[in-house]
């Protein structure tokens, strides 16, 4: 990749999260989510070690803590006290290390696996973008995405939307149609209804 028009920014996704942190209340941390496997917790847990592992992914170099930073199962056992203020200063981290064109050259590797840095940030932006809505419907929030972040996740999303796609990683897509705003599109995609509700 050789054109830094072909980057996407991942700092409107990133700040769209970090807005939703104050409507979370303590209460709300053991309410389901969107992600059928996850908690307000769990999902929290999840997106702190998504961006730690997704901006040593940009800067193409090993987890400091591998455990920690691999975005794997989330766990509100495990999600630290200080989280609110924390979230932040890592999804910044991540998105300022994924701001640097060189961050998509090359191969990346994120949670064991490698693929083209091109198509890593990709999958870091879609994970900023589909977490930040189940944050936002689970906690009762409005959640909006700027028109290039819900694109270029239809893009991706639109090569995995196949029979075959891991199932661990997304859901059977969702029927929504064409003319639905485009992060209804890339919900739809990602195996979300746009219509659910707590």
């Amino acid at each position: 990749m050789t054109q830094e028009s072909q980057i996407v920014d991942l700092g409107p996704a990133a700040r769209r999260i970090t807005a939703l942190l104050g409507g979370v209340s303590d209460d709300q941390l053991t309410a389901r989510t969107p992600c059928a496997e996850y908690s307000v917790g769990d999902l929290l847990d999840h997106m702190m070690g998504l961006a730690l592992a997704f901006q040593d992914s940009a800067l193409k170099k090993g987890p400091a803590d591998p455990e920690r930073a691999a975005p794997g199962q989330g766990s509100a056992a495990r999600l630290e006290p200080g989280w609110r203020e924390e979230l932040p200063r890592r999804l910044d981290g991540m998105a300022a290390a994924w701001a640097d064109p060189a961050a998509w050259q090359g191969d990346a590797s994120a949670g064991g696996v490698t693929m083209p840095a091109e198509v890593m940030g990709l999958v870091a932006l879609d994970e900023l973008v589909i977490h930040g809505w189940d944050l936002a419907r689970a906690t009762g929030q409005p959640f909006d995405c700027d028109e290039r972040s819900a694109q270029a996740v239809i893009g991706l999303l639109s090569q995995s939307a196949l029979e075959d796609r891991p199932k661990e990683l997304f859901g059977a897509v969702v029927p929504v149609p064409e003319s639905a705003p485009p992060l209804d599109r890339a919900l739809g995609l990602s195996g979300r209804d746009p219509a659910w509700s707590a």
